[in-house]
């Protein structure tokens, strides 16, 4: 089943509510935390997320961008996250491990990300424990930038891998994300597909989910 994350960074903030209503058709909302330490822009953090947590059922999915994030995992999960995601390249070996398992111990999913430089070999080491993992196809840090296809081959080595070991774990892309691209990512073997400016700025966000949704049969 391919799932729909639309990207809060995308939405008017002066009408969170009305822009959370208007992409409930998606599966997941997709929640950025920037730093401005690990990626060069600062967003939305703990109190945003506890707000949102109370104006929608919706699975919250949240992205850390953030410096040593095992130190805030924890308080996204109780802040209201249901899947918490942060950097491979941000945390030592023991503290991504650490933090998995806290997570799991919290009934939160746990997920790691990589960015375009990071090889997918990265992930290996925790594969085994994780529920899902984010390939960045853009560079964190902000919206509205291109598609970077040289990600693909690291979603098709992560499903294979995935697929060997029998796992369930979810294989999600963020960055660039349209139609188009949505269908290189789920023929490469990604499942859920972040998405902000293509649905926010659409005119029919409902039909746009359900365009990126269907997007594996496109011809």
């Amino acid at each position: 089943m391919i799932k729909i994350a639309p990207s809060l960074l995308s939405a008017d903030f002066t009408k969170l509510g009305d822009e959370i209503i208007s992409v409930s058709s998606a599966d997941y909302l997709h929640f950025d935390v920037m730093d401005g330490i690990f990626v060069p822009n600062i967003s939305i953090g703990l109190p945003v997320l506890s707000s949102v947590r109370k104006t929608t059922d919706m699975a919250l999915d949240a992205h850390l961008m953030i410096a040593a994030p095992a130190r805030y995992t924890a308080r996204f999960a109780q802040a209201g996250a249901d899947i918490v995601v942060f950097h491979v390249e941000a945390e030592t070996g023991e503290n991504i491990l650490a933090a998995i398992g806290e997570l799991h111990k919290l009934g939160k999913k746990a997920g790691l990300s990589i960015k375009p430089g990071t090889p997918a070999e990265a992930l290996q080491p925790y594969i085994e424990t994780l529920d899902l993992v984010l390939v960045m196809t853009v560079e964190p840090g902000f919206g509205g930038q291109e598609f970077i296809a040289a990600a693909l081959p690291k979603i098709q080595e992560l499903r294979h891998e995935i697929d060997r070991r029998g796992l369930v774990c979810e294989i999600e892309v963020d960055g660039g994300i349209n139609p188009e691209t949505a269908k290189l990512c789920i023929d490469a073997g990604a499942n859920v597909l972040v998405a902000g400016s293509d649905i926010f700025k659409s005119p029919d966000r409902s039909a746009r989910i359900a365009a990126l949704r269907s997007a594996a049969t496109v011809n």
